[in-house]
């Protein structure tokens, strides 16, 4: 039984095996309908949790779009249907769920969830995303690249703006595939020390971001944040923001990603988000492949 916990849990080798495995499973799909089953069906007869604290939009319509295709089930659960440690404890659901469903995947706010969840259960376990990392996004940001740009490996990546949890995951994923990650935000929002030693920082976005391959963003503001940590944050990040300017102190072919959902015209501008080099949308679909492959590896598919 394999767990997807995080990027920097799993072996080079096995990542590398994930992405190749997705852009197989995509070019396969060339041409066929959308909701069309695949021909391979390995979660045939296969019951998957997919279990939401957090709101989601590409998450859930990704994971189980995925798991249908495969010919599995899903049984979707929200943080109201589940009340996840309080009353019963996450050890004893995670025990009791894995006596009814074959894979469990949680986006949940707190770590210590995920991996009590993954403690207990005897099935494998997917972090769909926490409040320290988002491994599938990154997954799938990796693949996207790698379609577009050839191997990332060497390549220079900057993040421009808050270290949050996706970055925290293109930290982990700087080390496994060997790329150079730059760090441009201020102090304020530096990512967190346990990352130390995994990405550079350089506070001038225009000299952050010169030569780069891929510059990524995220958004400022979280929808749990009140609004005087918005307008704050927005403070803080403005200079940070992804415009035509500051692209054209990358690399003429270098990409612009963005995990989605975007607030237009804060942390970019809608001109870079729609302009050639965006492929934010590419980047959504790969979602989809990513964590199909994702579940095929822990299910040993």
């Amino acid at each position: 039984m394999k767990h997807f916990l995080d990027i920097n849990q799993t072996a080079p080798a096995d990542l590398r095996d994930i992405i190749d495995g997705a852009a197989a499973m995509k070019a396969e799909r060339l041409g066929r309908p959308r909701g069309a089953p695949d021909d391979d069906q390995p979660l045939k007869d296969h019951m998957v949790a997919l279990i939401f604290e957090k709101p989601s939009t590409r998450t859930r319509v990704s994971f189980d779009v995925g798991v249908r295709q495969m010919g599995g089930q899903t049984l979707v659960l929200s943080g109201a249907d589940m009340q996840l440690g309080h009353g019963e404890t996450i050890a004893d659901t995670a025990r009791v769920l894995s006596r009814y469903v074959d894979l469990i995947m949680i986006r949940t706010f707190e770590e210590a969830t995920l991996l009590e969840m993954a403690e207990y259960a005897s099935v494998p376990v997917i972090n769909g995303l926490t409040n320290r990392t988002h491994p599938c996004q990154i997954m799938a940001d990796i693949m996207t690249f790698e379609e577009h740009n050839g191997p990332i490996k060497g390549k220079k990546v900057v993040w421009s703006g808050d270290g949050n949890n996706v970055f925290a995951s293109f930290a982990h994923a700087a080390k496994s595939f060997d790329f150079d990650l730059v760090f441009t935000g201020p102090p304020t929002l530096d990512p967190e020390a346990a990352l130390s030693g995994l990405y550079t920082t350089e506070r001038d976005p225009d000299k952050a971001v010169t030569g780069a391959d891929l510059v990524v963003t995220d958004t400022w503001v979280s929808m749990h944040d009140p609004q005087s940590a918005r307008e704050r944050r927005h403070n803080q990040l403005r200079a940070y923001q992804v415009n035509d300017a500051l692209m054209a102190k990358a690399k003429p072919d270098a990409l612009f990603m963005h995990c989605l959902p975007a607030h237009r015209d804060d942390e970019v501008t809608s001109s870079v988000m729609d302009g050639p080099r965006s492929v934010i949308f590419d980047e959504a679909e790969n979602r989809l492949h990513a964590q199909k492959s994702i579940m095929r590896w822990c299910l040993g598919k």
